[in-house]
């Protein structure tokens, strides 16, 4: 892949060799946003776990205290009263069998976030070979799963994300735009990795944090000293 001659000079700013503080890390990621949008920083954290066993696992949900910066289009999956307070709490779809077939005969996908009350888990079951790959199937672990509907909506609102494993034991997440500053931005960082060393499973063994890198979207990773998080 060729990379562009602002990614090249940004490139130039970082030590590579070098494993940096957070405020620092973060400074520079926002150094080295060049992008004419304003980027969003994300944080990619590689963990020594192996995510094929049950017992390693690393997921969970956190509310940033800054938000991502991102507006989240949420889908919930209800019914009774509890359409209301879904509506009422700010989500842009509720609904039930209807909105199964819209997703399974229209391949409708305009919604970035799915919360389900326990009883509509029968009916969503359903989406699981579709919303599963996408990474949108609800998870009582993530909060999406809710009786309380209207606040997992409204916490979703206020910039709460989802952290999990992918196939090769790397976490990846949003921490906010680049517009935000380094002190915000630090903020979301320390209460999103705070969750991920909580969340350490006691089965892993060794070093938990193997790697913790920073970039905004278009710019370079940033390696982060991990040590010093633990």
């Amino acid at each position: 892949m060729k990379k562009g001659k602002k990614y090249i000079e940004s490139a130039k700013l970082i030590d590579k060799s070098k494993l940096y503080d957070t405020d620092e890390a973060l400074k520079l990621a926002i150094e080295t946003s060049k992008a004419k949008f304003d980027e969003t920083v994300e944080v990619h954290v590689r963990l020594g776990v192996d995510s094929r066993h049950a017992d390693q696992q690393v997921r969970g949900a956190i509310v940033l205290p800054h938000g991502t910066g991102k507006s989240v289009r949420v889908l919930v999956f209800a019914k009774g009263d509890k359409i209301k307070e879904a509506e009422e709490a700010g989500a842009e779809y509720v609904g039930g069998e209807e909105l199964v077939a819209k997703i399974q005969h229209e391949n409708w996908f305009d919604f970035d976030v799915v919360v389900a009350s326990p009883d509509m888990m029968g009916l969503v079951g359903r989406l699981g070979k579709v919303l599963g790959p996408k990474g949108l199937m609800p998870n009582p672990k993530a909060g999406t799963v809710s009786m309380n509907i209207g606040q997992a909506v409204k916490e979703i609102k206020a910039g709460k994300i989802e952290y999990r494993l992918d196939k090769t034991n790397i976490i990846h997440c949003p921490i906010g735009k680049v517009s935000f500053g380094a002190e915000k931005l630090e903020e979301n960082f320390n209460t999103l990795l705070g969750a991920i060393i909580k969340a350490k499973p006691s089965a892993a063994k060794g070093q938990y944090l193997k790697s913790v890198v920073v970039a905004s979207t278009m710019g370079p990773g940033i390696k982060i000293n991990g040590a010093k998080l633990m």
